[in-house]
C-alpha cells in the first residue's frame, strides 16, 4: 500500500509505503512531504466522495481544522509555499478529550476557547505602564475568603520600549513586580519596576543598553567610531532583567529570569535590594526560574554548566534552608548531581525540571543553544539570544533520571519523539515507575519563535493564522521504568493499570517512551500549570490548573483531572487572565479544597484590571478585586502568606 502526493505544477511525486490507511499515517506522510517540499498553496482532497479544492489560507483559518483531520501544518517549512498536493485525509480522533455527556462540565466545546477576539483587546496586555507611587484600594465584588491574609506577588514585563527603541520579544520588556495585599477582607494593588542594571541603564541612557532575549543593544551612538568598534569585542554582557518569577531562598525573596543573575527584593515595599551572581557560588551558567522548594525551605534548581572533558552538562543545584547562624543560604549552595549533554557544545534550552520524592527528571529537548554562536554573535554580528537557538530534529527527546540522595545519575537511555517543553506539571513515583506529566508542544520547532510582540499584537485573524503554523500543544504523561532488564527487548515495560503510556526497549538498549495524552485541543494550550504544590508536589495527584492559551492569547482558566481527563473552564468575553495560583483552605481535606488567584485584564471595563478568586472545586467565582488601572501581562509568581 502506498500514499502518493503529487505536485500539480512540477508533477513531482512523493511516494510513501504504508502499512495502513489511517489518519495518523496520512498526517505523518503529509508532514514529512510538506517539510521537504514546502507548504502548498492549494490542497485537493476527497471529502465524502467529492473532490474539494481549498487554498491553504482557507484551511488555516478554520478553527476546528485539527478535529476535522487536517492537523498537517504543525511544523512550518522554510521553503517557499509554491506547490500543490493531492491527498485523501481521514477524520482524526483527539486523544485525551472527554466525550460530552449529560451534566458533564467538560464537554469538548468547553475545553476549547468559546470566544473569539476580533476587537483585539488582548493587545492592551502588551503595552507599557507606569509604576505606582502608592497602593490603590480595590473595589470588591463578592467576599474575600478570611484565610487570605498575605500577598499575591507577580512578575512580568512592564516597559516595552525605551525612548524610540522598542523591545521586540515577549521576554524582553523590563521587569515589573505586582502585589495584591489581603487585609481584613480588603485588597490593595501596588507595583514597581525592579531596578536591575538593565532597567536603570536603559532609563538613564534612554535606549536599550543590555541585549535581551530578542532585542540587540547597539553601541552608544554618541561614541566615536573607534569606541563603537571596540565595544563589540568586550564579550557578552548577560542581562539581569528578572521578569519571569519570584521565589524564597531562606528568609529572603528573589526576582529571577534564566541567566546567572537573581535579584533580591523587599516583598513589602517592592524595593530592589541586591543583585546576586550565582556563578560566584556554583558551577553554573544560569539557572531556571522554576525551582522546586521542599517543606523545610530547601531549594533545588537546574542549569547548564561546563562539565568534564570541556563538554557541556547540566547541574542540579541545592540551596539549603534558613541557617541557624542567619548566614546567607546561597553561600552554601552545592551541586548535587550532573546530567550529560547529548551534544558537546549545544546544550538544550531548559525552562523547568521534574522532582519526585527520590528522583530528579530532566527532559533534554531538541531545541539547542549553539554555544559557539552565542559566544561570537555579539562580537561579530550584533545578535540576540534568539539568534543562538537552533532545533535538531534528528535527536528527538532524551529523558534523564537521577537519584536525589545520594545524587547519582542513572545511565539508562530513555528517548522519545521530539517535543518542545517549558513547564513540568508534576512528577511522582508509583510501583517502580516515575510518572512525568508535562505541558508539551509537538515537534522540534522552538515555540518562542511565535512569541514576537509583533505577532502577539497583530489583528485577531493574523494571530490565529500565525498560531496555526506553530507546534500543537498537548498535556502528556510519560512513564519511566526503574527496574530494567535487557532481556525484555520489544516488550512494554510499563505495567501501571491506569495509563496507556509505554516504554519499550530496543535492541541498542534505548528505551523508547510513548506518552499518554491527557489533554489536546487544536491550538488551545493548557499552560502555566499549577497544582496543590504544598501537599501533592512529587506525589500521586489528581488535579492540575492552568492558563488556557487560545492561539497563544491567554483567555481562560482551566482545571484538569489527570485521572479521568475531565475539565472545567472559567472564561468571560474580552478578558485575559494570568497563571492561576492555588491556595489551600487551611482546614481543607480534599486535594482541591482551596481557591485560585489570577490577575485578569478586561480592557473595555471601567476598572480594567482585577484580581479574580475562583473556587478550585468547580472554578465558580468567589470574589474579584477591581482597580482603576490597566495591568500588563504577567508570567509567574507566588502567594506569600
Amino acid at each position: 500500500m502506498f500514499l502518493i502526493i503529487i505536485d500539480a505544477h512540477s508533477k513531482w511525486m512523493d511516494v510513501y509505503p504504508v502499512n495502513s490507511a489511517t489518519s495518523t499515517t496520512t498526517k505523518d506522510c503529509l508532514r514529512q512531504s510538506f517539510s521537504n517540499q514546502g507548504i502548498p498553496e492549494m490542497v485537493v482532497m476527497l471529502e465524502d466522495g467529492r473532490v474539494v479544492r481549498q487554498h491553504v489560507d482557507q484551511i488555516l483559518s478554520r478553527r476546528e481544522e485539527t478535529a476535522e483531520g487536517l492537523d498537517i501544518f504543525e511544523e512550518p517549512s522554510t521553503h517557499a509555499p509554491n506547490t500543490a498536493a493531492v491527498v485523501s485525509p481521514q477524520p482524526v480522533d483527539l486523544p485525551g478529550q472527554p466525550q460530552p455527556t449529560e451534566g458533564n462540565p467538560s464537554s469538548e466545546s468547553e475545553t476549547q476557547a468559546r470566544f473569539e477576539h476580533p476587537a483585539g483587546g488582548y493587545k492592551k496586555i502588551f503595552e507599557t505602564c507606569e509604576e505606582l507611587s502608592e497602593a490603590l484600594p480595590a473595589t470588591i465584588t463578592g467576599r474575600i475568603p478570611s484565610f487570605l491574609r498575605g500577598s499575591l506577588l507577580r512578575l512580568g514585563p512592564g516597559l516595552f520600549e525605551v525612548g524610540d527603541e522598542p523591545f521586540y520579544h515577549l521576554f524582553d520588556g523590563q521587569a515589573l513586580m505586582h502585589k495584591f495585599d489581603f487585609k481584613n477582607g480588603q485588597v490593595t494593588y501596588f507595583r514597581k519596576f525592579v531596578k536591575t542594571d538593565a532597567y536603570v541603564r536603559a532609563i538613564t541612557e534612554k535606549r536599550v543598553v543590555i541585549t535581551e532575549f530578542g532585542t540587540f543593544a547597539y553601541p552608544d551612538p554618541c561614541k566615536n567610531i573607534f569606541s563603537r568598534f571596540f565595544s563589540y569585542f568586550k564579550g557578552v554582557e548577560v542581562t539581569d532583567n528578572c521578569l519571569v518569577n519570584v521565589y524564597p531562598i531562606g528568609e529572603d525573596f528573589y526576582a529571577v529570569t534564566e541567566t546567572n543573575y537573581i535579584t533580591k527584593v523587599n516583598t513589602d515595599t517592592l524595593e530592589t535590594l541586591k543583585k546576586v551572581d550565582m556563578c560566584n557560588y556554583i558551577n553554573i551558567n544560569g539557572v531556571t526560574a522554576h525551582p522546586h522548594i521542599e517543606r523545610d525551605g530547601t531549594v533545588f534548581n537546574i542549569g547548564n554548566c561546563m562539565g568534564k572533558g570541556a563538554t557541556l552538562a547540566y547541574n542540579i543545584v541545592r540551596i539549603p534552608p534558613t541557617q541557624k547562624d542567619k548566614s546567607d543560604p546561597i553561600e552554601k549552595s552545592k551541586v548535587v548531581v550532573q546530567f550529560p549533554s547529548a551534544e558537546r557544545f549545544k546544550p538544550s534550552y531548559v525552562h523547568s525540571f521534574g522532582m519526585s520524592e527520590n528522583y530528579f527528571v530532566f527532559v533534554e529537548t531538541p531545541v539547542k543553544i549553539n554555544l559557539l554562536k552565542f559566544l561570537s554573535a555579539w562580537s561579530i554580528r550584533g545578535s540576540n539570544y534568539m539568534d543562538c537557538f537552533e532545533s535538531n530534529e534528528t535527536l528527538g527527546t532524551w529523558f534523564h533520571i537521577a537519584r536525589k540522595d545520594p545524587g547519582e545519575y542513572i545511565d539508562h537511555k530513555f528517548r522519545g519523539a521530539a517535543i518542545g517543553l517549558f513547564h513540568h506539571i508534576n512528577t511522582y513515583e508509583d510501583q517502580g515507575f516515575v510518572v512525568v506529566d508535562l505541558c508539551a508542544w509537538k515537534g522540534f520547532e522552538f515555540v518562542y519563535n511565535y512569541l514576537w510582540l509583533a505577532n502577539l499584537r497583530a489583528n485577531w485573524e493574523e494571530v490565529k493564522k500565525a498560531a496555526m503554523m506553530a507546534p500543537q500543544p498537548e498535556v502528556r504523561r510519560y512513564v519511566i521504568p526503574l527496574d530494567i532488564h535487557k532481556e525484555e527487548q520489544g516488550k512494554n515495560l510499563v505495567s501501571l493499570p491506569y495509563t496507556t503510556a509505554t516504554a519499550v526497549m530496543h535492541s541498542d538498549g534505548t528505551i523508547w517512551l510513548e506518552p499518554e495524552v491527557l489533554f489536546s485541543g487544536p491550538r488551545q494550550a493548557f499552560e502555566f500549570p499549577q497544582i496543590n504544590y504544598e501537599r501533592y508536589a512529587g506525589k500521586n495527584y489528581t488535579y492540575a490548573y492552568g492558563l488556557g492559551l487560545n492561539h497563544f492569547i491567554p483567555d481562560r482558566i482551566c482545571k484538569l483531572n489527570v485521572k479521568t481527563k475531565e475539565t472545567w473552564v472559567w472564561q468571560e468575553p474580552d478578558s485575559y487572565p494570568s497563571e492561576p495560583l492555588f491556595v489551600q483552605t487551611p482546614d481543607g481535606v480534599d486535594e482541591d479544597d482551596g481557591v485560585l488567584l489570577t490577575i485578569v485584564v478586561s480592557p473595555g471595563a471601567q476598572r480594567p484590571g482585577y484580581l479574580l478568586i475562583l473556587n478550585a472545586k468547580d472554578l465558580s467565582e468567589i470574589a474579584r478585586a477591581e482597580v482603576e488601572c490597566a495591568i500588563p501581562v504577567t508570567f509567574h509568581g507566588m502567594y506569600k502568606p
